[in-house]
């Protein structure tokens, strides 16, 4: 007995960690109340990577599509407009694009983006969606593919440093801009104008901007004489298929993580359709455009097998969960053949696209995104969203284009664009093995 008392105090105070280990474990929130954030997070993070990973499916698809004179400058600029994108999006386009409560039109300037604090807990936490700093990642790659876009589009004649400045303004203020009417509560979005994944808001952007700038830059030298198209062919058909494959594989994030929410059974389910459905319309794309060509051309043409693939997975990106595989099919191969048909049409007009950008991003996005009444059935919403989009894009483009072109010059010279802008803007080859003689 004496022995017991001796020791209870001893055991009392063992006793305390445990209580109090206890007691927290009870007021710490369970599995259901943080299971969403870090289901939703998580998914933002895995799909960011992705949807990075295409910076690479554009730079390779790029590289293999320009003459072997002008790969050192496409990798440069695809480098550099990303991490120009990533700088402008921290210190203006995020809170410009998700301003909260704001007039539907245009957010607030020079807000920097903030990320949650080091180790975060669980009160302070957006519960009901997903850090902040997963958020801003997922967002941003988008802006940067926007970029991308444009910078295949006006390739082989355009100054470096006047391109990269169209990026500044594209990804810090246009992009942010327009995408706030749709995904950040804006006006588009009140008026019932739908783009899950940005057909329009990502895509049909950096096409119009890419025409604004291959019409102010002209042609090429040498692409149209004498009422004729003279054929351009790029350096290596390899790297453009690898690049396509890459951008492939990260459409699967640039879909299926605008699920934004990762958190139910019913949102890992819908995760897994859209994966499908996103594939589905890539190899739709793709066949339809094999097929066509071989009818058309007599024999297949890898480029359009290619950028059918791209058009397919466009076309697909405004609604990717909706349709069934058949329509997803039916969805992408109806890019396929806009590709087809858009190429040649391009070159009567005399606008010089390098890598086919506008039909496959301007074009096939403004018909993924007519697609979409299909499902909701409110046509006026949709093409007021197309409308809007292009006119702000295409005019605002033309106007910075025009102004880099007075003040700086966009275009390289003649000798220069002859010589090839590697040489001429860099000084360094891409292949200087090959470049002799």
């Amino acid at each position: 007995m004496k022995l017991l008392k001796t020791f209870a105090p001893v055991a009392a105070l063992a006793a305390l960690p445990s209580m109090g280990l206890a007691q927290d474990a009870a007021a710490a929130p369970g599995f259901d109340e943080i299971g969403p954030y870090i289901m939703t997070t998580l998914l933002f993070c895995m799909a960011g990577f992705l949807v990075f990973f295409m910076a690479a499916g554009f730079a390779m698809l790029e590289g293999g599509l320009v003459r072997s004179k002008n790969v050192t400058m496409q990798m440069t600029k695809n480098i550099a407009l990303f991490s120009i994108a990533a700088i402008m999006y921290w210190l203006i386009g995020f809170n410009l694009m998700y301003p909260g409560d704001f007039n539907g039109y245009v957010g607030s300037f020079f807000s920097p983006t903030v990320l949650d604090p080091v180790g975060v807990a669980a009160a302070d936490a957006a519960l009901d969606y997903a850090s902040v700093g997963s958020d801003f990642f997922f967002q941003l790659v988008f802006v940067a593919a926007t970029a991308s876009i444009v910078s295949g589009a006006v390739a082989e004649r355009i100054k470096l440093w006047p391109f990269l400045i169209f990026v500044v303004v594209l990804t810090g203020v246009m992009y942010p801009i327009s995408g706030s009417w749709q995904w950040g509560g804006g006006w588009l979005s009140q008026l019932g104008f739908s783009d899950f994944a940005g057909s329009t808001v990502v895509h049909s952007v950096g096409g119009w901007a890419a025409l604004a700038g291959c019409i102010v830059l002209g042609p090429r030298i040498g692409k149209y004489k004498d009422g004729k198209t003279t054929p351009m062919p790029g350096s290596n058909l390899a790297l453009a298929t690898l690049g396509t494959f890459i951008l492939w594989l990260g459409w699967f994030g640039f879909n299926g993580g605008s699920q934004l929410a990762m958190g139910t059974v019913g949102d890992v389910s819908d995760v897994s359709r859209i994966f499908a459905n996103t594939n589905m319309a890539a190899a739709a794309g793709s066949v339809a455009a094999l097929v066509l060509t071989t009818i058309v051309y007599g024999k297949p043409d890898l480029t359009m097998v290619l950028n059918g693939a791209l058009a397919g997975l466009v076309s697909i990106t405004a609604e990717p969960l909706a349709p069934s595989l058949f329509m997803a099919l039916i969805t992408g191969a109806i890019g396929g053949v806009i590709v087809v048909f858009t190429v040649p049409m391009l070159d009567k007009f005399k606008i010089d696209d390098v890598v086919g950008a506008i039909p496959v991003h301007l074009i096939a996005g403004i018909w993924g995104t007519l697609a979409v009444a299909f499902y909701t059935g409110d046509w006026g919403a949709q093409i007021t969203g197309i409308i809007a989009y292009g006119v702000f894009t295409f005019v605002a483009s033309l106007v910075v284009w025009f102004i880099l072109k007075a003040i700086v010059g966009i275009r390289v010279s003649e000798e220069d664009e002859i010589m090839g802008l590697d040489m001429a803007e860099l000084g360094m080859e891409a292949y200087p093995e090959f470049s002799k003689g």
